[in-house]
């Protein structure tokens, strides 16, 4: 039986008595609609919580809480820990960080009317086991999960993991076969997460990128084998617009993949390589290339865990950084979608250790409401909203919306509306204006809903046919 973390409503008004989490997700509290923990307004003393309250960030067996800022505050076991101060208006608020605590079992929650208690199934065995380093042996504290896992100091150095796995490979690790032969060649980025190289078969002389990935929480074998499972419909995608993947595997928590190179770089790249935004014409005939493979994977069959055959899947981190260029000899350049449902599979599957309002909330910049209200099950509009974003920033170099420094940037994307493009790029023609502002609209919810549906406003616009 997996680990679950129950939030019991033991006091006071919620739409339901009981939420169970058996899963990495993210739940918010407040009056909003939009609230996985919903406080209906009409119910007595309701008023004391704000529409967005505070928000759980759950990786069973952890849980933690973040006040964003309340009127009345939040409390956990009688202790307030966030609320703005007396005149303060929500917007002044939200420029203050308050800290995120750390949850047990048994522990309560109050915010206005509404108590919620902390219910940790397996509370005695989860995190039980010890856990030590599987590169250099060293216990590592505190670690949860008794699986397999890289510490901190090792993880300073990914690119020492990432030689050792392709020695380990040399020596005949039966795990890590799909990279034996392989050489580093060079560094092409690295993350949060992981690393990043170029790397050529010694034997084949193939290229290819070689990404690994870090686990921050110990891998355990449901997890490894959860990841994996997903990252196998990642493998099945065939389309001249996703970047080719070809094989995944996984060693003592470090995850490794191999995928084709894509030798323009990325979006990233080319504004940078250019000195500014990017002509219309090209950012508008790439994003149609985005939109192409988008369509593709929104709607091919692949195996659901639990499910069975279902249709598509989403990206959930489209970014200009994750739109990756080929470019032919004739200087032709195509995009091609890179890491297709990697940050989802990671992060579902509890590895990425990511806090919600830390650092994950530091990619938020291209991700829409309904991603931030429906962590779990976002659909493919998400992907939509998020390509509408990577073109907006194409033809600006801004995000959407502004993100002031110091303030919440979840409370900035659940709050703010984006601001219209040709504010900040009066040049920007105004019917292709009007076709990027019309994606990028996110409340109640997104407007423009399908890979199909934008493309084709995109060459209405352009006048292509």
């Amino acid at each position: 039986m997996p680990v679950a973390v129950t939030l019991v409503v033991v006091d006071g008004p919620a739409e339901q008595q009981k939420y169970v989490f058996e899963d990495r997700s993210t739940c918010l509290v407040g009056r909003s609609f939009e609230c996985g923990i919903h406080i209906p307004a009409d119910e007595p003393d309701a008023m004391l919580v704000s529409r967005h309250h505070c928000l759980f960030d759950i990786n069973p067996p952890a849980v933690r809480v973040r006040d964003f800022g309340s009127l009345n505050g939040t409390s956990v076991n009688d202790e307030e820990i966030g609320r703005r101060e007396t005149g303060q208006t929500p917007e002044e608020a939200a420029g203050f960080t308050f800290p995120e605590q750390a949850l047990r079992h048994g522990d309560r929650i109050s915010m206005g009317p509404t108590t919620l208690q902390v219910e940790i199934a397996d509370t005695d065995n989860a995190g039980a086991s010890e856990v030590r380093c599987s590169r250099c042996g060293r216990r590592i504290p505190d670690a949860q999960g008794g699986g397999e896992l890289v510490c901190s100091r090792c993880q300073s150095d990914p690119g020492a993991c990432v030689a050792d796995l392709l020695e380990q490979a040399e020596a005949g690790d039966q795990e890590l076969a799909a990279i034996e032969g392989y050489e580093l060649v060079r560094e092409l980025g690295r993350g949060g997460q992981g690393i990043v190289f170029l790397a050529e078969h010694e034997q084949t002389g193939d290229i290819a990128a070689l990404k690994v990935l870090l686990a921050r929480v110990a891998a355990a074998p449901e997890a490894r084998a959860q990841f994996l499972r997903e990252m196998s419909n990642v493998a099945s995608l065939r389309h001249p617009n996703i970047v080719r993947f070809r094989d995944a595997g996984e060693s003592g928590g470090q995850f490794f993949f191999t995928c084709d190179f894509c030798n323009g770089g990325s979006i990233v790249d080319l504004v940078l390589d250019r000195g500014g935004p990017l002509p219309v014409e090209l950012a508008v005939a790439l994003t149609l290339e985005v939109l192409a493979g988008l369509e593709y994977a929104h709607s091919t069959p692949v195996i659901v865990s639990g499910q069975g055959q279902a249709h598509g899947l989403v990206h959930r981190d489209i970014k200009p950084a994750n739109i990756l260029l080929t470019r032919d000899s004739d200087g032709t350049l195509t995009a091609k979608l890179a890491d297709f449902g990697l940050a989802k599979a990671f992060d579902l599957a509890g590895l990425s250790g990511h806090t919600f309002t830390g650092d994950y909330a530091g990619t938020v910049a291209f991700t829409s409401r309904a991603q931030l209200t429906d962590f779990k099950y976002a659909q493919p509009a998400v992907d939509v909203w998020s390509t509408a974003a990577s073109l907006y920033w194409m033809l600006t170099e801004c995000t959407p919306r502004d993100f002031p420094k110091g303030r919440e940037p979840v409370l900035v994307v659940l709050q703010d509306d984006p601001v219209p493009i040709r504010e900040r790029n009066p040049q920007v023609p105004a019917e292709v204006a009007a076709a990027i502002d019309a994606a990028l609209a996110d409340r109640p919810e997104i407007e423009v809903r399908t890979a199909a549906e934008f493309a084709r406003s995109l060459r209405e616009a352009m006048g292509w046919q």
